[in-house]
Parts: structure tokens; sequence; C-alpha cells
């Protein structure tokens, strides 16, 4: 049995055909350069309508380290991550998004900086979108680190390494990849952050927009508030 890679990237993929030949190679050549062949890409194919899945199978055939998991239908971002944890075989897990605007070179950086911590989160230092956007996501992070009490600077921002070890307790409901630092938090994970390159988008089209977010994260805040002020560690003595 091959040993386990350093570091597993998750990519969750929904309809980007025009995009995610030139991701994967471009991620994939960060991983070699810093990694030899000491990883591997899983690319979720989240019920992609386009020719998505056949393009990243026939990279496969050129690159041993990049597996396709291609999902029956289309079940949103949370549930795509999720399978990806469950399927991922390293101890240390990224997560970038698959559409270029995360910058795979940030990754050898982010995994230095980690140190002693169990997580490390990217935010957007300059944000290459629209106003709109950049307003937007400014506003629901303030909400959202109101309301729970937190200080994560960029959920939105894809771009996240950390431990395996902190996904297992998690159920794949959509809008739980919102909730990471919370959900990682409430088991005493230590989380670091650090500004990452973004970059506008080369091809494809935006799957989200403002009001789409805000109708589907609203709820969830006051749901996330409610499971952590119930939350019960459970820890044998020495653990």
């Amino acid at each position: 049995m091959p040993a386990s890679p350093v570091l597993s990237v998750i990519l969750p993929i929904y309809n980007e055909s025009e995009a995610i030949v030139p991701v994967i190679q471009e991620l994939i050549d960060v991983l070699e350069h810093h990694w030899a062949s000491n990883w591997e890409v899983l690319a979720v194919n989240d019920g992609s309508t386009d020719d998505t899945a056949e393009k990243i199978l026939e990279l496969s055939a050129t690159y041993p380290g990049l597996r396709l998991l291609d999902l029956a239908e289309n079940v949103g971002q949370s549930g795509a991550l999720w399978l990806g944890f469950r399927q991922a075989r390293s101890t240390w897990i990224a997560t970038l998004d698959a559409d270029g605007q995360n910058d795979p070179a940030d990754l050898p950086g982010m995994m230095e900086m980690l140190g002693d911590a169990d997580a490390i989160f990217g935010y957007r230092a300059e944000r290459k979108d629209t106003w709109s956007k950049k307003i937007g996501s400014k506003l629901a992070n303030g909400v959202r680190n109101g309301i729970l009490k937190e200080e994560i600077r960029d959920t939105g921002c894809a771009i996240k390494i950390f431990k395996k070890s902190l996904t297992e307790t998690l159920t794949p409901w959509n809008g739980m990849h919102r909730f990471l630092g919370s959900l990682f938090m409430m088991q005493k994970a230590k989380i670091v952050q650090k500004p990452v390159n973004h970059r506008p988008r080369s091809a494809g089209t935006s799957k989200y927009t403002n009001w789409g977010r805000l109708k589907k994260t609203w709820w969830d805040l006051f749901a996330v508030r409610w499971l952590r002020s119930r939350y019960v560690r459970v820890q044998l003595k020495g653990e």
C-alpha cells in the first residue's frame, strides 16, 4: 500500500469546463515543486452538466496523484467537500476553489506558517471582484463575526489547510463549508490566518450572488450559534 501523502487537496467543482484544466495543471505544478510526488488532488465533480468530468479523467492519465470523485448529482459545495474529507488519505487537507481565483502558490507558505496550529485560513487582502461582491463580503463577515463572536476575517475565502481529524465529526449539511471555523473551534482547534493572493476569473461564471448567499446563511448563523452553545466535547483522561 502506498505511503500516505503529505497533503490532500480537495477541489469541489461544478460546471468549470472552461477553467478546470489550467487550474489543475497550475496546482499540480506547485505541489510537484514543493512536495515531489507526495501529494494527492481530489477533484470532486459535483454533478456537472458539462464535460468537466471528462477533462479531469483525461488529466488523471498524466497525473497519478489526481483522483476524480464523480458525484451522481449536484449536492452543493458542502456535500462535495465532505466527500473529499472522507476520501482524503493525508493527515492534512487543503481546500481551494476550482475557478482559478485562489492561487495555489500560497499553499507552501501557509504550510510553513502553521507551526503548532491545527488550521490556517487564507483571507483575501486585495480581492479581485466586483465592488458589490467586495461590499457584500465585508458586511457578511462583520455580521457573522458579530453574531458568533469570532474573528474569522474572510469566511468566503476557500483556500485553507487543516488537520483531517477536525473533519471526522462533521456531517454534510448544506452550508457546512461556510462555518468550518466555528465547527473547528468547537473542537478547541487553534486557527491562524494569512493574507493570500486573489485573482480575477479567467474563464467561466460565478455560481454565487450576495443575495443567494444571504438567503442560505442567515438562519444557519443562529443554528450554528445554538449548536455551539450546546456542544459537548467528550474526552478521555490523558487524551
